[in-house]
């Protein structure tokens, strides 16, 4: 993210309350989508091992669960309706992020260099020199959905989207791709600042929403951070910044505004086998050596999807019982949202049966592929 003043601001993205509601429902989208990769690294792990390596993840996917809460709280603040359940809000992996760069994409994978070397991707500081490089061109070839790779008409858009093949388009945009996280949720905030500068200009705000539908701090007990109740603009931007700055750091530096190490920064102590400490620059740890043992993981098959166990019925009886585990706890999520708060409790409780689930997959042999385990598929 560009340091706010250093250059006069470009016209907003963001024009009208549909399309901020719209962009913050591709938020939710976009935290939720880094969660199933990092839970299906983390508990590959072998029990007992890599120590350092399931502390790190697992802070990340904690702090992940704090960022959905924090976009929920920004939409519902400004009279939108968080929707978890909707079709196409949990991605057909692989995936690309929802409105962020596709020059890689976002697999189901074990512990691995190769899990890692996408987690640092996800989290990447923007590196933004003008207005144009916030863009990058979406590249439908890849895709093969297009000979030349020019964008579907919208309406076969629209149903792609829906149905999963493609995940998270830009709002009113399909060819484009913001290059960061950061620069998505910086349009975000000055989509914010324009439409409320032009409602108060008429004497209202942008913060209808109900206050009964913010989930507050005692609501969440995580330890990656606090809930920010959102009342109106400053909250918004506060809250915004702070998922933003914990995944790239603040602004070039790698710690956040509550003084935590960024995401990019944990990720990246795992490839440098060294922890960052106070006073380091980025991508020069100093800290105590960290330990990685790469071999030290289940080869969960990646990608794995339900037809892969058609060999193996009683693997693939406790994938769809993952799977209906994953939807409870989503669908809690989402009543927690949406003015139950008090559910997001029960939320953590799923939380684990998600993960006493995702651990009697993950150390399972599969029939017909030598070589690779089980795994979730977090087809709901």
């Amino acid at each position: 993210m560009s340091v706010p003043g250093s250059e006069p601001a470009p016209d907003p993205e963001i024009k009208t309350i549909e399309e901020l509601h719209e962009y913050l429902y591709k938020g939710l989208q976009l935290e939720h989508a880094t969660l199933p990769p990092y839970l299906t690294a983390l508990y590959s792990l072998h029990p007992g091992t890599n120590s350092d390596a399931r502390h790190v993840i697992r802070v990340v996917a904690v702090e992940e669960m704090l960022h959905l809460t924090l976009v929920a709280n920004v939409l519902n603040a400004v009279g939108g309706k968080p929707d978890l359940t909707r079709q196409g809000f949990v991605p057909n992996y692989p995936t690309r992020l929802p409105c962020g760069p596709d020059y890689f994409d976002v697999h189901l994978r074990p512990f691995s260099r190769e899990a890692l070397d996408t987690f640092l991707k996800i989290e990447k500081p923007p590196e933004v020199a003008t207005e144009q490089d916030r863009f990058v061109p979406m590249d439908w070839a890849p895709l093969g959905l297009t000979a030349n790779g020019a964008a579907p008409p919208p309406e076969k858009l629209a149903e792609l989207e829906e149905s999963g093949s493609i995940f998270g388009l830009v709002p009113g945009d399909p060819t484009k791709r913001f290059s960061s996280i950061g620069e998505f949720y910086e349009e975000i905030i000055r989509g914010i600042n324009h439409l409320e500068d032009q409602a108060r200009q008429a004497g209202t705000t942008i913060f209808t929403g109900d206050p009964a539908r913010q989930v507050t701090p005692e609501y969440f007990y995580s330890g990656g951070g606090d809930v920010i109740v959102v009342t109106g603009r400053d909250t918004a931007v506060e809250a915004l910044t702070l998922v933003a700055e914990q995944g790239e750091g603040l602004y070039g530096g790698i710690y956040d505004s509550q003084d935590e190490l960024a995401h990019y920064y944990r990720f990246q102590q795992l490839e440098k086998g060294r922890y960052y400490q106070k006073g380091d620059e980025p991508n020069e740890p100093t800290g105590p050596i960290l330990h990685v043992d790469w071999e030290a993981a289940y080869p969960v098959k990646p990608d794995i999807k339900l037809t892969d166990l058609s060999r193996d019925p009683e693997i693939l009886a406790a994938a769809e019982e993952f799977n209906q585990f994953y939807a409870t706890f989503l669908t809690n999520v989402n009543l927690a949202y949406n003015g139950q708060p008090d559910l997001l409790l029960k939320a953590v409780w799923e939380m684990f049966r998600v993960r006493d689930s995702m651990n009697r997959l993950i150390r399972n042999p599969l029939t017909g592929h030598p070589g690779q385990n089980a795994g979730p598929t977090f087809e709901i």
